[in-house]
């Protein structure tokens, strides 16, 4: 039931009979007084005080006992080849520049190939074996390589939706629909946040932008409290988080407090959860302005593991994959991704754009690996190392995949890219209760779509929410009239997955 409706329906004396004994009242008011939503006299008499007004960012329990507590999700927006990267395919190879029989193509949707003279197109790429598993992957990929054995590879996935920003929402929220929350608010709504002086979830950009861009890490319809906070990993981390000029934090702190006095008397009145989620929002900003600056200086670290990472790399090649700092950008938010984990964020949201290839693919997936390879790997066997990847789930994917065929949009006389797939294509997760080591689910001859184990995007969320504790049927919210879930009427645990 919606907090409003609840309040409603419940009197102060029902309120009082059903709660917990008068200790219990006492011990939350005194919580909620050190978590700065209650005044120090508000919280005395706590009794008056109704649960909504709790920080919404509490840690809270899961359904069951969890094999993970937070996620960094590296989101390549733009849609990477799996051909070139993860799903080697001979046959392809072989028969590139043929065409496709006339069957598979006839009920197909494109987002750019002419049917009538597409030709399917091989991959240039190496995939070599790897590691104890013998994974094969790509050469532009040696740093992740290493990594094999702690990685579950999945070859199987599909999806809805073959144009960009749809398939990007369906990705990030579960359906292909504005205003719904992300796989970062449902998590952070279902268990909180484990810091107190950072958000429950941050997201980090690189690259040129994503289609997406702000609807990626959106509430939706939960409290705002529970969007992702951009941060930035240069200046400052959040944009108007610092005080104006002669503005002292004395008096700052008054003025916060009148406010939150104000918001408290209205919260009493309509129990709206919007404004308890004002109020810690409100709070958090303000120890933010330490906390965050602290947090984006890396100037502590080793100097071993900025140069693991590659934080002072130089881009090779621009394109598609951004400007000129795009190497170091994306390397330095692998790092910030870790020390976030480590400070209790439940959920990173990395986003590096565009692997939207219709053209030049060779050179510009060369270039885009290899501003992901290193970092990533280094991500990994970092938090491996200092014994977080257990708990740590690392998540990479994208909206879907490229097509076998050569990208012919315009009648191009040259095919140098492919065109959207989202009938097939690949994603890697480690860490946080992930079996390692093994490849699951597979495609056809040529990597058209899944002949075993095939994966959709529903499967992947109600899979990770489970690592989290959380029952993808119960972790739900009522509104317009009925209850959503990220998995909406879909989804299921894949339970091969689980170590």
């Amino acid at each position: 039931m919606h907090p409003i409706q609840q309040h409603l329906a419940q009197s102060r004396r029902d309120f009082l009979t059903t709660s917990a004994s008068g200790l219990g009242m006492l011990g939350l008011g005194s919580l909620l007084a050190e978590e700065g939503v209650l005044t120090p006299a508000t919280a005395r008499a706590a009794g008056n005080a109704l649960p909504a007004s709790a920080n919404p960012l509490l840690p809270k329990q899961p359904h069951f006992k969890p094999k993970a507590k937070a996620c960094i999700f590296i989101f390549m927006a733009g849609a990477p080849s799996q051909l070139d990267l993860f799903d080697p395919k001979p046959k392809l190879v072989e028969q590139s520049g043929e065409k496709l029989p006339d069957s598979l193509l006839k009920d197909v949707r494109f987002a750019f190939i002419k049917k009538d003279s597409v030709r399917l197109l091989g991959s240039k790429r190496k995939f070599i074996k790897h590691g104890e598993c013998g994974m094969e992957l790509s050469d532009v990929l040696p740093h992740i390589s290493k990594q094999a054995d702690d990685i579950l590879l999945v070859r199987s996935m599909h999806t809805d939706q073959f144009n960009h920003h749809p398939a990007q929402l369906l990705m990030q929220c579960g359906r292909a629909n504005f205003g719904l929350p992300c796989m970062g608010s449902w998590m952070t709504y279902g268990l909180g946040s484990e810091s107190r002086n950072l958000p429950g979830y941050v997201v980090l950009t690189a690259g040129r932008g994503s289609s997406g861009g702000a609807t990626l890490w959106q509430s939706g319809f939960l409290p705002s409290v529970y969007s992702g906070v951009r941060f930035r990993n240069q200046g400052d981390p959040v944009l108007n988080l610092g005080n104006p000029s002669g503005l002292p934090p004395e008096l700052q702190r008054k003025g916060l407090d009148v406010l939150r006095n104000v918001n408290q008397g209205r919260l009493q009145q309509v129990q709206d959860p919007e404004i308890a989620s004002r109020i810690a929002n409100y709070e958090l900003a303000f120890r933010m302005q330490s906390a965050a600056p602290e947090l984006i200086d890396i100037s502590g670290e080793t100097k071993a593991t900025q140069e693991m990472y590659g934080v002072n790399r130089k881009t090779a090649g621009t394109g598609r994959g951004g400007g000129a700092s795009s190497y170091a950008d994306f390397a330095k938010n692998c790092l910030l991704a870790r020390r976030m984990v480590e400070r209790g964020v439940r959920f990173v949201n990395i986003i590096h754009a565009s692997w939207d290839h219709h053209s030049n693919l060779d050179k510009e997936i060369s270039s885009n690996a290899g501003m992901a390879d290193q970092p990533i790997a280094a991500l990994i066997k970092d938090l491996k190392d200092r014994g977080l990847l257990d708990d740590t789930m690392v998540v990479w994917g994208s909206e879907f995949g490229r097509t076998p065929l050569g990208e012919n949009r315009g009648g191009a006389g040259k095919v140098t890219g492919r065109d959207h797939h989202p009938h097939g294509f690949s994603m890697f997760l480690a860490g946080g209760g992930i079996k390692g080591g093994q490849v699951y689910g597979e495609t056809d001859e040529l990597g058209w779509a899944p002949t075993k184990d095939p994966v959709h995007v529903n499967d992947l969320h109600a899979t990770m929410l489970h690592l989290f504790g959380l029952d993808h049927l119960k972790l739900t919210h009522r509104s317009q009239g009925r209850d959503f879930r990220l998995t909406d009427l879909a989804g299921k645990v894949l339970n091969r997955w689980i170590a």
